[in-house]
């Protein structure tokens, strides 16, 4: 029998494989060739602008208020929406890093700051994910109504709709 929750443990099923992309682009840096890495970056730079940040987005607009909400704690998800400030933060990091990446090789310094920046999004989007699945899933499977649930994931799929709109300045 599905849970409450399904849409949204799939939806994590779907994104993990790009969180694992994360890790290898990293991984990359410093060993593939220059043609590679920056195919890596921009993959991963585009999956995180339209898709990742999309996904935040619906969770701070609609699911996190809801477990605030069950919870009887309005401070509840803190934690997690900090998660989502951290995200947006290296994001936009690799952003700029992608822009400044030219020539036949990446110099020391712009690898050291790829990788860090690549493997600290896929830790951290990792860890995010196992929290929500751990910790906030289970009390909405317990606490939601079927139609609680459809109402809260449509809310979701808006506040990421609009997120995905065009913007008028590049992350």
């Amino acid at each position: 029998m599905a849970t409450p929750t399904q849409p949204l443990r799939d939806e994590h099923k779907e994104l993990l494989p790009h969180i694992a992309g994360l890790r290898a682009a990293a991984d990359s840096v410093g060993e593939a060739p220059i043609e590679a890495v920056l195919r890596n970056v921009a993959e991963s730079h585009e999956f995180l602008v339209d898709h990742l940040l999309p996904h935040a987005q619906a969770e701070e607009r609609a699911l996190y208020p809801v477990i605030a909400r069950l919870m009887g704690a309005p401070e509840a998800t803190a934690t997690m929406s900090r998660d989502h400030v951290e995200v947006r933060r290296l994001t936009e990091e690799l952003g700029a890093l992608r822009s400044s990446l030219s020539g036949a090789a990446l110099d020391p310094a712009q690898a050291k700051a790829l990788r860090a920046v690549l493997y600290g999004l896929s830790a951290l989007v990792k860890v995010h994910f196992a929290k929500e699945e751990e910790g906030y899933l289970p009390i909405l499977d317990q606490r939601l109504t079927e139609s609680e649930a459809g109402q809260m994931f449509e809310a979701m799929e808006a506040a990421a709709s609009e997120a995905r709109l065009p913007r008028s300045a590049p992350i």
